[in-house]
């Protein structure tokens, strides 16, 4: 078990860690951009933004599977801390449980609901309602898959293991693409084709790091009668969970405000918005893997009573976050155009997304610098704090997106201009809650 976490220079820990998560993070969006370039250049621009359509359902059940994940990642990183191991060992038993239920309950509803949120919540065009509706029936099938992975990762995070996750994601990302290109290229399976490879590949993923953490891990390694589930460290695990997987849910509603008004553009501001969100995730990654790290690194920390290590961890984490993001934004908005021409996109919608990338890369700026600091609060025991913040950005995004869209001047650059809105909100928020320090008053005994 590692504890780079706990000892030496911060910076290197965060990095040795977080290298790793943002490795994994990248392989993750490679085989989701790759079912948008493989369905955008090998089956139509329709396809492409009927994908694109599920986009916020996709969002919606993601933010479940890793919110929860994340709190019992915070939980076990406290127990591992302070050097509770038998507790822990019952706490990831009682979480993977937990998460297993959850997806099970997730995969039944998703196939439920599909086609009355597609059409009644998400207005999605009827050109492209069919295709979207079977792309993400057969995509809900797998989410079971997708909270075992996350619940495996984030106990591995916990314990410090960061690189594991990497491996199965590359293998994951191989198989995702394989298929990507066998069932619509070759077989000609259109949306259902991306929709089964993804959910094969989740499958492998989870299998594979099941596998690996039982037989690395012999506090992990439980027989089947030695599953504990403990009403008690559930409850814990949801409770530690819920800010976390209710501050990704509320960005995924949010979303379908913004996703409606995209919408009634047309299908080539869908198909735009749908590359857009892509390019836009990686422009965040950096931010996103060292909100992760830093949620980890604070709990172990916070566990080993080292408050001081916090406090230098968090000014390490934004200066690493602020330098890699410049660099990666100015790359991406310099070669803006040709980035989005590569998903297959038609004229007028390269027109709307090189506008919408660029605007992006701008506002990753003060997005950067705030972000990572919320992974701070998670890991601090102040979460709830960390979801006002992502409340409170993503409606400043989706309630300046409808107030100015109605200027003549402005229009639809609202779909890309509200992040200027959100994000500056965001930083100002952040930055007043971490210098009153109120987040520490729980740690300090």
């Amino acid at each position: 078990m590692n504890k780079n976490l706990l000892n030496g220079e911060p910076w290197k820990g965060i990095l040795a860690f977080m290298f790793p998560v943002f490795m994994g993070m990248l392989l993750q969006q490679f085989y989701n951009t790759a079912d948008t370039i493989i369905v955008g250049n090998f089956a139509s621009e329709e396809a492409l933004a009927a994908v694109g359509a599920c986009g916020v359902l996709t969002m919606a059940f993601l933010a479940l599977a890793n919110g929860f994940s994340a709190g019992a990642c915070v939980l076990i990183a406290q127990l591992f801390g302070a050097g509770e191991q038998e507790k822990m060992r019952r706490q990831a038993s009682t979480a993977l449980l937990t998460l297993i239920g959850m997806g099970i309950v997730s995969s039944v509803v998703g196939v439920i609901i599909s086609r009355f949120a597609l059409n009644i919540v998400l207005a999605t065009p009827e050109g492209l309602l069919d295709m979207a509706d079977s792309y993400f029936k057969l995509y809900a099938l797998g989410l079971v898959f997708q909270f075992g992975y996350n619940i495996i990762a984030a106990i591995l995070r916990g314990i410090g293991d960061s690189k594991a996750t990497l491996y199965f994601l590359l293998v994951s990302s191989i198989i995702n693409i394989v298929l990507d290109i066998l069932f619509i290229y070759n077989f000609h399976m259109g949306v259902a084709g991306a929709a089964i490879a993804t959910d094969i590949a989740q499958m492998a993923s989870c299998i594979a790091a099941f596998i690996y953490m039982v037989k690395k891990y012999p506090l992990f390694r439980w027989k089947l009668t030695e599953f504990t589930f403990e009403k008690t460290l559930a409850m814990l695990t949801l409770q530690k969970g819920f800010p976390m997987a209710l501050q990704q849910l509320i960005v995924s509603v949010g979303f379908i405000f913004i996703q409606r008004a995209v919408n009634s553009y047309g299908e080539a501001m869908t198909a735009s918005f749908s590359v857009a969100q892509k390019v836009e995730t990686y422009l965040t990654l950096t931010a996103n893997a060292l909100m992760t790290t830093q949620s980890t690194y604070t709990a172990q920390n916070i566990g080993a009573k080292r408050m001081d290590r916090v406090i230098t961890g968090a000014r390490h984490t934004v200066i690493i976050s602020e330098i890699i993001s410049i660099c990666i934004c100015a790359v991406v908005f310099i070669f803006a155009e040709p980035i989005v021409t590569a998903f297959g996109l038609k004229t007028e919608a390269i027109g709307y997304c090189t506008a919408h990338v660029r605007c992006i890369a701008i506002c990753v700026i003060p997005f950067a610098s705030y972000y990572p600091i919320l992974g701070l609060f998670q890991g601090a025991n102040d979460a709830l704090y960390s979801t006002f913040v992502a409340t409170s950005a993503l409606a400043i995004r989706a309630v300046s997106t409808y107030a100015l869209q109605k200027i003549p001047a402005i229009g639809y650059n609202m779909i890309w201009w509200n992040a200027i809105f959100g994000w500056g909100l965001g930083f100002i928020i952040t930055w007043v809650h971490f210098f009153k320090g109120k987040w520490k008053i729980s740690n300090a005994k």
